[in-house]
C-alpha cells in the first residue's frame, strides 16, 4: 500500500483508506479530485467561515518560473526554517496542519521524510499539488481536511507541526488536543500562534486602519516591503487585518496546554530565556521563571510586532 496513504484515516471513523479512498470501517467514500483527497466531515459556521476567506485568496502562489531549488532558496531566507530542517530525521514522517498552499511541506519532502500537507482551503492545496506535481516531488501528499475530525491516523506522526492554524480555530485550546493526539509517543508537536503582547502593535495598526476604512496603514514594513507587488500586499492586508476569527496566546497558556496533552515543553522560538543563543529547536530550554518568560515577550513586541507577533512552541509528546 502507498506509505503516504497509510498515514491517512476516515475523518468520520478513523478507519484505515483502501483504494478508491474507501473507508474499510464505516462504508464510506471519499472524493480525489485532482489527485487531493476531500477527507472533511464538515464544520462549524465560524469554521466555514475561515475556510471561504482562504478560499478568495489563497497565498502564497508559485511563479511560473520557480524551481525546485528556488523554493529551497526562499525558505532558507528563514532562520526558523533552517533550524527545523535541521532539526526533522531524515525519514520523518511529518504532518502539516494547515499548510496553506505547502510552501513548507514542500520545502521538508526531502531525503526519505514522508510529508501530508493539511488544509482546509482547496484552492490553496490544488496550488500547492500543481508545484509538487511540477517539481517532481513525490513523497508530500495534500488533503483537504480540518481539526474538528482530521483525515489522518492518530499517533502515526513523528512531527506535527501546525503554525499559523490555531488560533483561526474557534477553541484554539481544544484544536491543540487534536494536534497532540496525531503524534506518536515521542514525537514532535510545534505550533506557532500569536502571541498576546507581540500582536500589539499590529493591533493598534489595526485599530487606525479601521478608522480609515483601510486607507491609511501606518508603520506597516511588510505592506512597505511588498508595494510594488499588488496580489501579495492584498494577501498581507487580508490575512493580517480582515480576518474572521483571531485569538492571541502567551507562553505560559500555550505551556499549560501541553501539560494537558501529555506534551514536554522544550522550548520557544525565539526563546522565552533572556539571553539564550542556543539554535537546536529540539533542546531542552535553560531554567526559567515566570518574570524572565514575561520581559521575554515584552521584548518580543519590537522584535515579532512588525510582522504580526509570531511565535514557536516546541514540544515532545510523552506518551
Amino acid at each position: 500500500m502507498d506509505p503516504l496513504r497509510e498515514l491517512l484515516a476516515c475523518p468520520a471513523c478513523g478507519g484505515a483508506l483502501a483504494s478508491g479512498w474507501h473507508c474499510g470501517g464505516c462504508g464510506k467514500t471519499y472524493g480525489a479530485t485532482d489527485g487531493v483527497p476531500d477527507l472533511r466531515h464538515g464544520g462549524d459556521t465560524r469554521t466555514e467561515a475561515v475556510r471561504r476567506f482562504y478560499e478568495c485568496a489563497p497565498f502564497p502562489g508559485y511563479g511560473v518560473r520557480d524551481t525546485v531549488a528556488s523554493l529551497y532558496a526562499r525558505a532558507e531566507r528563514s532562520k526558523f526554517a533552517q533550524l527545523l530542517d535541521q532539526a526533522i530525521p531524515a525519514d520523518a514522517r511529518i504532518l502539516e496542519m494547515g499548510c496553506g498552499t505547502g510552501q513548507m511541506s514542500l520545502y521538508l519532502a526531502r531525503a526519505d521524510r514522508l510529508v501530508i500537507a493539511a488544509d482546509l482551503s482547496r484552492s490553496s492545496l490544488l496550488l500547492g499539488q500543481a508545484a509538487a506535481r511540477r517539481f517532481g516531488l513525490t513523497r508530500v501528499q495534500f488533503v483537504e481536511t480540518d481539526l474538528h475530525s482530521p483525515g489522518v491516523r492518530a499517533g502515526a506522526f513523528d512531527v506535527v507541526y501546525a503554525s499559523g492554524v490555531l488560533h483561526h480555530t474557534p477553541n484554539p485550546r481544544v484544536s491543540f488536543a487534536r494536534i497532540a493526539s496525531l503524534a506518536q509517543p515521542g514525537g514532535i508537536v510545534i505550533v506557532g500562534l500569536y502571541n498576546t503582547f507581540a500582536r500589539v502593535p499590529l493591533r493598534l495598526r489595526r485599530f487606525v486602519a479601521r478608522l480609515s476604512g483601510y486607507r491609511w496603514i501606518p508603520f506597516d514594513p511588510v505592506l512597505r516591503e511588498r508595494h510594488a507587488d499588488p496580489a501579495r500586499r492584498e494577501a498581507w492586508l487580508r490575512d493580517q487585518y480582515r480576518h474572521p476569527e483571531e485569538h492571541r496566546h502567551t507562553v505560559g497558556e500555550v505551556q499549560s496546554w501541553f501539560k494537558e496533552n501529555r506534551v514536554e515543553y522544550l522550548r520557544t522560538y525565539p526563546s522565552a530565556c533572556l539571553g539564550e543563543a542556543r539554535e537546536d529547536l529540539l533542546s531542552a530550554a535553560g531554567d526559567s521563571w515566570n518574570p524572565e518568560e514575561w520581559l521575554a515577550q515584552l521584548g518580543w513586541m519590537r522584535s515579532l510586532g512588525p510582522e504580526g507577533g509570531l511565535f514557536v512552541t516546541v514540544g515532545r509528546r510523552t506518551t
